[in-house]
């Protein structure tokens, strides 16, 4: 089954075709992050006329790269949400769009779901049940995959995601956007144990996290850098947080594990992407004696070949779209909705 799938819910405009849930045949993407870096963050107007002006292109591009025609495509798949609105609802549009004129199914992929099912693509022996630490610049979230479609959140953060934190430390430092990147590179030549940084404990709610506190660490270490004329330790800065960033997620996520007695703990997400994180999973995965899957690089961030590979399970189970699906800004994973059938 060769499913055309979308991905437009913030500054990644993405086409993929995939077959069965684990084969890539080809995935474009568009970055917007240059249009974005000299505002130091993702506006959303710009993001959301972006898509409309590259979506078209990209996917002629894709089946062209893909070497098959159109005839050959089974189903339209998109990232319907979360995500910024006006971006969501161009990749929305156009899928509908597409599936409509081909005739074929539509199916709507939950955008964590489908980093989830990144590792579907980089690892063929992967198959639920499993825990699985999603981090991204929108969302931090422990969640046991049950099944492909049966999944439950079992810890999420309470504001801010681990993600956007290094957005807003990379901002503060002066280091541009996105922040992930320079963050990580700066903080190897630093001294993780210079500054002291707070992880946050919600009482009551083990599994849950909070990354604002983190946050205003930081930039009040920063300003009282600046108004003092003390000298920053950047990179001992970048590499302190990224200390209390791992010790926020890896303590939560081998705790869930043990709780749920999976032994398999995969990542997910844009921030999985970081090297002090992916060092301390597979520290911590080894003392505990369970596999660990962490996607390649190329697949952590948005992109098309994911929504793909979620998609073809949602079909499997049923789960597919009509002329009335919506955009959603925000939505749990586990939530359904009343236009997806099953």
């Amino acid at each position: 089954m060769i499913i055309l799938s979308v991905e437009s819910t913030c500054d990644e405009t993405a086409v993929a075709l995939v077959r069965d849930g684990r084969e890539i045949l080809t995935d474009q993407i568009f970055s917007q992050a240059d249009l974005h870096a000299v505002y130091g963050g993702v506006v959303p107007e710009i993001a959301s006329r972006s898509h409309v002006e590259v979506i078209f292109q990209l996917a002629d591009r894709a089946i062209e790269a893909a070497g098959v025609s159109k005839r050959d495509i089974d189903a339209v798949a998109v990232s319907y949400a979360p995500g910024l609105i006006g971006a969501v609802l161009v990749g929305v549009s156009f899928a509908k769009s597409a599936a409509s004129a081909l005739g074929v199914p539509l199916i709507p992929v939950h955008h964590i779901r489908g980093h989830i099912a990144a590792n579907y693509l980089a690892y063929p022996e992967l198959e639920p049940p499993f825990l699985c630490l999603a981090i991204s610049g929108g969302n931090t979230l422990l969640v046991h995959v049950r099944d492909y479609t049966d999944m439950r959140i079992l810890g999420a953060t309470r504001d801010d995601a681990a993600g956007e934190c290094f957005d807003k430390t990379a901002r503060v430092l002066g280091l541009g956007y996105p922040g992930g990147k320079p963050v990580d590179a700066l903080a190897r030549t630093g001294d993780d144990r210079r500054y002291s940084l707070p992880v946050a404990v919600i009482e009551g709610r083990p599994y849950d996290m909070s990354f604002s506190g983190l946050k205003t660490a930081v930039i009040n270490l920063v300003h009282h850098a600046e108004q003092t004329g003390e000298e920053l330790d950047r990179a001992s800065l970048c590499a302190s947080f990224q200390r209390a960033v791992s010790e926020s997620l890896i303590p939560r996520a081998m705790a869930a594990v043990a709780e749920t007695g999976c032994n398999v703990l995969v990542a997910a997400g844009g921030v999985a992407a970081n090297s002090r994180i992916r060092a301390d999973l597979e520290q911590a995965a080894q003392r505990a004696g369970i596999r660990l899957y962490v996607p390649p690089l190329r697949l952590c961030g948005d992109n098309g070949a994911m929504i793909g590979a979620q998609a073809y399970y949602e079909y499997l189970a049923g789960h597919t779209g009509g002329s009335n699906l919506n955009a959603y800004a925000s939505m749990e994973l586990d939530t359904g909705l009343p236009e997806v059938a099953g």
